[in-house]
């Protein structure tokens, strides 16, 4: 269903040095450095497949959307999505796809979310039956009912997300990008949306992919992942393979008052913060036991907490791993 090959994508930026003097200067000759955003970016996806795609700010993640969505066009490779090319074939792609930035809006700020919902049913061309059917079906599941007749603007984040959501799927899309769609959302809004996209993936079967720095939502939608960084894809696999491979670690917390704690096979500081530090344990170089015992040797232990690795524990060792 989608298949990218070797896409690369180049960016000019300007650049110039603090102060007036260079503000001027640069108004008749600009300094212009090119930047890789993307390098020989290879994967494919799978219709009905939900994937995460993560990567720390500036990995490339917004620039791949871009190109899948039709909205940038690569300098090389081939990107071919449903068998059309995005940029070239835009006007009847777009009629496939649905995409929700979790920080821009495609609802109109001063009217009625239902009046937003009908501009887009005369845009996309959706029959009557189909749009009453689906304002009704995703109104339901979204718990949307009191918020049709509201303005945009009046609506709180999580109301005015759950109405974004149901505008990228009024003409029932076949791939939904969503960036951040939970950025901003209480525990109770996070939880209802992750419910409904859920939802929708098992009964419309939709491909989804979806790009967050929310590792909660990787780990309750998602069953493979997308690690980019530097512009190049690093990992490509299913959620559970990293699990596995973290299987034989434990992370340690310490809460310590002075002193050092030296490298040991087997131990790794993960992260440092003054009098807390986190570690990662290999079972396999390290029992439980030696590493307590060590660590008393190191610090004035203050307290300690031991845990399996949780998923956001998981993609930092894997960012600092490949160096991103």
């Amino acid at each position: 269903m989608i298949e990218l090959e070797n896409i690369s994508k180049t960016y000019k930026v300007g650049r110039r040095n603090a102060g007036f003097k260079e503000a001027v200067k640069s108004l008749f000759k600009k300094e212009m450095v090119e930047v890789e955003a993307l390098k020989d970016i290879s994967f494919k996806i799978n219709e009905g497949e939900i994937v995460g795609y993560i990567g720390p700010n500036g990995a490339g993640k917004s620039s791949t959307i871009k190109i899948m969505c039709g909205i940038l066009t690569p300098e090389h490779g081939r990107c071919i999505i449903n068998g059309m090319v995005p940029w070239l074939e835009r006007k009847k792609y777009v009629k496939q796809i649905g995409v929700v930035f979790g920080q821009r809006s495609q609802l109109w700020w001063d009217v009625p979310v239902i009046d937003s919902f009908e501009l887009l049913k005369d845009i996309y061309e959706i029959d009557d039956t189909v749009y009453q059917r689906n304002v009704k079906e995703l109104s339901e599941l979204l718990g949307l009912e009191t918020l049709l007749r509201t303005p945009t603007r009046s609506l709180s984040l999580g109301q005015r997300m759950r109405c974004e959501i149901a505008a990228a799927l009024l003409h029932d899309p076949k791939i939904l990008f969503l960036d951040e769609p939970t950025i901003g959302l209480d525990a109770v809004s996070k939880v209802a949306v992750r419910n409904f996209i859920k939802k929708i993936n098992e009964t419309r079967h939709t491909t989804i992919i979806l790009t967050t720095h929310d590792m909660q939502d990787i780990e309750a939608l998602t069953s493979r992942i997308l690690l980019i960084g530097h512009g190049r894809i690093l990992f490509d696999g299913p959620l559970e393979a990293l699990k596995k491979r973290y299987g034989d670690y434990k992370f340690i917390r310490l809460e310590h008052h002075g002193g050092t704690i030296l490298p040991k096979e087997g131990l790794v500081v993960n992260e440092e913060d003054q009098q807390i530090v986190k570690l990662i344990l290999d079972q396999e170089k390290l029992s439980i036991n030696e590493a307590i015992d060590y660590l008393s040797t190191q610090v004035d232990i203050l307290d300690l907490t031991i845990d399996p690795p949780f998923i956001d524990d998981i993609i930092i060792s894997l960012y600092k791993e490949y160096h991103i």
